[in-house]
């Protein structure tokens, strides 16, 4: 059975992650100056953060690379309306497979450590090592990665698809980053209110299209996934798995 289209998730959200307005203005004040640099953003989404990245550093260019062509159509008619289509580039790829055609003075890696693929263990050093290769040198990553903000149970543990393992401490994500040749310049971490605003946004889409299509074939699955998120948020991470904001400086 084929999955049916569901209503995208930026109608209810403005970024894509748990990030508020005041935060995602905070966080691109962090990479500046950003005179006549590069920006890559992998796993971008809709590229909301980039685009504004883009907006606050005149100069600047972009180059967003996502495998969802949905949201990256949305991208680039956001780019359009907003006259930034001269400076940024939009591309739909897998990003274990795509090549950069210059080194970025700031790579973005937000809440997509994944992108690379593989072991769910290796995906934070994953994404530290790849990153440093795509950074000029004197680099900036934006990294936005889950940490355990408190010890999960064995309950929470068995509701949610995050092996323990996967995460550790906030402070040991940084020794983490030091360890692979980056300097921590700043550290913040999303609230429960911007996580609340962010999956509620996931949960109205497909309460959305439950409310308008009661009798289709598909009603059951999308009930089934709509449940199974709840449960892991609600039973699994929710107060207890924080994503760190971390301004990284590659030496």
């Amino acid at each position: 059975m084929t999955s049916p289209k569901i209503t995208p998730l930026y109608e209810d959200v403005t970024f894509h992650g748990p990030l508020s307005e005041e935060r995602a203005a905070r966080l691109i004040r962090s990479l500046m100056p950003l005179d006549d640099a590069h920006v890559l953003d992998l796993g971008c989404g809709w590229a909301e953060f980039l685009l504004r990245t883009l907006e606050a550093a005149p100069t600047a260019t972009g180059t967003g690379v996502d495998r969802n062509a949905t949201d990256i159509a949305r991208a680039q008619a956001n780019a359009d309306a907003r006259g930034l289509s001269g400076r940024v580039s939009l591309q739909v790829a897998d990003v274990a497979e795509w090549q950069a055609a210059r080194p970025a003075d700031v790579v973005i890696v937000n809440g997509a450590s994944h992108v690379w693929g593989g072991d769910p263990l290796q995906h934070t050093v994953n994404a530290l090592t790849e990153a440093r290769k795509l950074l000029a040198p004197r680099g900036r990553l934006l990294f936005g990665e889950c940490f355990w903000e408190r010890e999960p149970t064995e309950a929470q543990l068995a509701a949610m698809p995050v092996p323990r393992d996967q995460l550790g401490s906030l402070a040991d994500l940084v020794d983490l980053a030091h360890s692979h040749g980056y300097r921590m310049l700043a550290a913040e971490q999303a609230s429960l209110d911007e996580w609340d605003v962010f999956e509620n946004g996931h949960g109205l889409a497909w309460e959305r299209w439950l409310r308008d299509n009661p009798d289709s074939e598909h009603a059951a699955e999308i009930r089934e996934t709509a449940d199974s998120a709840r449960n892991r948020r609600l039973r699994g991470w929710r107060g207890t798995m924080g994503l760190a904001y971390l301004t990284l400086l590659a030496p």
